[in-house]
């Protein structure tokens, strides 16, 4: 075990290499690239980069692409409704989940060719998983529905009995997401609430793809004789929830048989008064032994979260030459705003990463971490900082959105920022109101959409968000889950936007398309970073305003969603809440077409060949969540192809 020490900062990551004594799967050979045709998992390839071979839609005629067809997935409503379901395409057929019922189509003209229907609760709104079978198994669709993993025989659409109990594995924690395929192995992160402090454990989780049976279970949280429990004061890990892969996917080295997991922050989020310390293995990413379990290394990049700085994307892997030499990489987004590069056999810095000095939160009883590491390379993918001078005018956008933000930092009392890690001042009981303003906010910087990546360019691609949570600390009622929590003049729940908020909850539950940023735009980007350098190679606002005059639409957008990268020279993303999907040139970050949709995209979307030759790209637009006006019964996967 060994600790790097950067330009005389502490730097957390550890290079671990105890052995556990769980069983080993019988070896299998290394995967191969997927088939040129197939999108046949949530990332497309282990390593996550959502890169596709195909180039029959390229850069010179992608202009001229049409919907090809699309299929409607239901009227839903509450949490049910929003799909973010990306799917996957095996040998021309299409994987994908509606409301209440999985279905496989033909991917090159939608017709359905099976359909099975839960009985009860609904099927992970994000993704499905494909295990190719043995000589003994059919190839199998794996899903997860609440707490349970269920496997459906993929050729028919019936419940495959010889995995589980009946088909179906007790998870006891839920995963909303799609379990990653590595030769026999199912790997599952968690979902679990934000609140009470205690609660259901956050651990990622491997079963065998064949029997359903439990592998081995990495602890989120280092039980007492575990590495990096004494990061957790006076027996604070104890029980502790949070800590949890609840991002859509993981990602493997298949070569070196390594998996990567992140996870989020240690519940609750905003106070950690009874979690002193770094709280390993919270807003880390983690490399484990895939068959194993064995931790090798890992990497904190938010010490004591106390701003929801969630990991919600796994990484992204990259061989690039950097210096010379030729690196096995990975990219890392998190809600921070910046790109975390490293090494991923060893988990070193590759461009450098210092431990500076941040501001101390001075909550009661909080004890925040003095330091906290900044990436010397990349550049921050989003904004990091706050003045009065940047307050939104009515020349930037109108003068009823400018009011409204003026108004709201007056009642805010004012904001303190102090750059990076700002943290939440403390209004003591019956004190006026006086609020930090943070960026980035909870939703980030970058979100659960993560990166493409283009190893011929040697460029990551990634979408941003510029938004502020607002607000302060304060003591909550006696009997409340926790003792200090975040509050604001608009609620609890707050952003800096153009939306009056409800006491009880805040001003982001239904705020919808019109909740503009209330400060300069531009207030989304999609960024390409050369791996080779650490450098932008270029960079553009994501996303237009279509109510403003049209020099003001270039607004960019909030986003919530992921591109895709392909040889023909593209980058498709919808993610924004304009409504729309884009594609870029990968080179340059020229806009090259655009389709308005019924609803906003926030989703992955997913490029493949039909039977019939041709290529085709699909998203799903959901739209329904926080940032969008209701659709009900506009939600559909939309697939495009040339002429």
């Amino acid at each position: 075990m060994a600790r790097l020490i950067l330009a005389g900062f502490r730097v957390s990551a550890c290079f671990c290499l105890t052995a556990i004594g769980l069983p080993i799967l019988r070896a299998q050979p290394l995967q191969t690239e997927p088939d040129a045709a197939d999108w046949p998992m949530y990332n497309r390839d282990l390593g996550g980069t959502r890169f596709s071979p195909l180039r029959q839609i390229n850069a010179s005629n992608v202009g001229t692409l049409k919907q090809a067809w699309s299929y409607n997935l239901g009227k839903a409503n509450g949490n049910e409704a929003g799909s973010e379901f990306t799917p996957i395409v095996v040998k021309g057929v299409l994987y994908l989940a509606a409301f209440h019922y999985l279905t496989a189509l033909e991917a090159d003209t939608g017709k359905e060719l099976w359909r099975y229907e839960l009985k009860e609760g609904t099927p992970s709104k994000r993704g499905v998983a494909y295990w190719p079978g043995d000589s003994s198994s059919p190839a199998r669709l794996i899903f997860t529905t609440g707490s349970k993993m269920m496997a459906l025989n993929a050729s028919t659409g019936k419940v495959d009995p010889g995995f589980g109990n009946e088909g179906a594995v007790e998870m006891t924690v839920p995963y909303n997401s799609a379990p990653v395929v590595y030769k026999n192995i199912l790997i599952v992160g968690a979902n679990t609430p934000e609140t009470p402090a205690k609660g259901p454990a956050g651990d990622t989780r491997a079963y065998d793809a064949r029997t359903g049976k439990k592998l081995w279970d990495f602890h989120s949280v280092p039980r007492t004789d575990e590495f990096g429990h004494e990061t957790w004061a006076e027996d604070s890990a104890k029980n502790r929830s949070g800590v949890n892969n609840w991002g859509f996917s993981l990602t493997v080295d298949a070569e070196r048989g390594i998996v990567y997991t992140v996870f989020g922050g240690p519940n609750t989020n905003f106070w950690g008064g009874d979690r002193k310390g770094d709280d390993l293995f919270a807003n880390s990413v983690v490399a484990i032994d895939a068959e194993t379990g064995k931790m090798k290394w890992y990497f904190q990049v938010v010490h004591h979260d106390l701003w929801d700085f969630d990991l919600p994307a796994p990484p992204t892997l990259m061989d690039v030459t950097v210096n010379g030499k030729k690196l096995p990489i990975l990219a890392q987004t998190a809600k921070t705003g910046y790109l975390y590069v490293l090494d991923r056999v060893t988990g070193k810095p590759v461009f450098g990463i210092e431990e500076k000095p941040v501001t101390p939160s001075k909550a009661p009883g909080e004890r925040s971490s003095p330091t906290q590491p900044i990436p010397l390379k990349p550049p921050p993918l989003s904004r990091m900082s706050y003045g009065p001078e940047e307050l939104v005018t009515a020349e930037d956008t109108n003068a009823e959105h400018a009011k409204f933000c003026f108004d709201l930092q007056a009642r805010s009392g004012g904001f303190y920022n102090d750059g990076p890690f700002t943290p939440y001042v403390y209004r003591a009981p019956g004190a006026k109101p006086y609020s930090s303003i943070i960026f980035p906010g909870a939703i980030g910087g970058t979100n659960w959409g993560g990166a493409a990546a283009d190893a011929g360019l040697g460029y990551f691609f990634i979408n941003s968000s510029d938004e502020a949570s607002i607000g302060w600390i304060e003591k909550k009622p006696d009997g409340s889950p926790v003792l200090f929590d975040r509050n604001s003049v608009v609620g609890p729940m707050s952003r800096f936007q153009w939306s009056e908020g409800d006491p009880r909850v805040g001003n982001i539950p239904h705020a919808g398309e019109h909740a503009w940023p209330c400060q300069k735009p531009p207030w989304g980007r999609l960024v390409a970073v050369d791996a080779h350098t650490g450098d932008f190679a270029w960079q553009v606002p994501l996303g237009v305003t279509d109510e403003l005059p049209r020099a003001k639409r270039s607004t960019g957008r909030l986003n919530l969603g992921g591109p895709i990268a392909t040889a023909g020279g593209l980058v498709f993303i919808g993610a924004t809440n304009d409504r729309r999907f884009r594609a870029f040139d990968s080179k340059t970050g020229r806009e090259l077409w655009s389709a308005k949709l019924d609803a906003s995209a926030h989703a992955v979307p997913a490029t493949f060949a039909g039977r019939d030759g041709k290529q085709y790209v699909a998203i799903v637009a959901g739209g329904n969540g926080t940032l969008d006006d209701a659709t009900p019964g506009a939600e559909a996967l939309v697939v495009f192809a040339l002429p």
